[in-house]
Formats: structure tokens, sequence, C-alpha cells
């Protein structure tokens, strides 16, 4: 018999089982993610979540696609956080610090409260990823934001008004254009795409039942 908890969703109490994450109880419940969420065909990081235990002051945020339940769990979506996006053309960009001033000075009024660390729902050093762009090390900047979701919840709570996300995507663009090394396996790759050469492949593979999908990607060979 599965465990149940009671979960209060904007305001009305269900009762779930407690082994659901956020996102299962709404379905659960009887709410339909539809889009929106990346894993409903929409973005990876929409699903942001702010929730309050009962007995507990703190507010807490999180991914409701990966945060479980507990007992007398008050949740709320959170909307959409507009983050500031600047337009730029990539192949035009200066590889240095100049870029950050011109597109994103605001990051030059963070005042180091460490806000944005302490609300990042994948738990990334936020504070510091943000330092890196100041002094354009994009290198660091890119490998520190790598597992950002684009979220928003770490801006929400800046003072300054810093688009985190997207000053962190900007530091990965530059730095997989400019400063990593090339691929020349990836772009032989992209070619063989572009020419048609798996076309037969995919096809095949489009006819297959998923358990046979599944075992062919468990036992996929692994390119060292």
């Amino acid at each position: 018999m599965e465990n149940f908890v009671n979960v209060f969703l904007f305001g009305k109490c269900y009762s779930v089982p407690d082994n659901l994450t956020i996102m299962g109880a709404m379905e659960y419940a009887g709410y339909q993610l539809v889009r929106g969420c990346g894993c409903r065909n929409g973005f990876c990081g929409a699903c942001a979540t702010i929730y309050r235990v009962k007995g507990d002051r703190e507010l807490k945020v999180c991914l409701a696609c990966q945060t479980k339940v507990v007992n007398d769990m008050y949740v709320a979506t959170l909307p959409f956080f507009p983050l500031v996006k600047q337009v730029y053309d990539i192949e035009k960009v200066p590889a240095n610090e100049a870029v950050m001033m011109q597109l994103y000075p605001e990051i030059y009024a963070c005042v180091g409260c460490n806000a944005c660390t302490k609300s990042c729902t994948q738990g990334l050093n936020v504070m510091q990823y943000i330092a890196y762009a100041q002094r354009g090390d994009f290198e660091k900047c890119a490998e520190e934001s790598f597992d950002c979701v684009m979220c928003g919840v770490c801006s929400s709570r800046c003072p300054a008004g810093i688009s985190h996300p997207q000053v962190a995507l900007l530091a990965r663009r530059i730095n997989g254009k400019y400063l990593a090394p090339k691929s020349e396996h990836l772009a032989d790759r992209v070619r063989e795409i572009r020419d048609g050469k798996f076309e037969d492949l995919l096809e095949a593979l489009m006819q297959k039942p998923v358990s046979e999908m599944q075992e062919l990607y468990n036992n996929r060979e692994i390119e060292a």
C-alpha cells in the first residue's frame, strides 16, 4: 500500500502518494501540464516552484520535476520571470570582458549578497560565475554555469537586477565559438547528417518498438 501525504496546491488540499515529485503530485491531483515544462513538451526550468512546509517559516524554491512532496507542503508555481535578453550577433561580439560591459553592465553592480547562489534550484555557485564573467574569464564562467536550466529564480532574488542565466548563456556561447578546441569529429558528423547518410537508419529506428529502442540505447557503444 502506498503512503499518502497532504499537499496544498494553489490553496486546495490533495492527498497524494508520498513517492511523487511535486509535478507528479499535480498531475495525480488532476492538473494537466501539457506545455511549458521541459519534460512536458516545453522548456527545462519552467517548473520553478515556491513552497513552505507547515511549521517552518522558511519559503523554499525548487524545480517541481525533481523535488518530492512531503506532508503539509504548501505549493505555488512561479510565473515566468522576465529576464533581460540582449540581442547580439555571436559572429561579431568580442571575446573579452568588453562584451559584458556592453550587453550586461548590471553585473558590475553586484553587491555580493549571494542571494542568487542561495536560491539556485540547481545548487550552482551563481555569484562565482558572475565574478568570472566580470573578469572576462568565459571558460570558467561556462564551466561553473553548465548545469543552469534558465529558471530565473536567481534573478528574481537579485537586488542589482542581473539576468544571471543570460549572462551565463553568453559566456557559454563565446567559449564554444572562440575558446574551446574545435572538434573535427563533430564537424564530420554534422556534415554526414546534412548529406543524409543516416536517413535510412533513422527511418528503421522509428519503426522499432520502444522496448527494443531502450535495449539498443542501454547497450550502445560509447566512444572514448
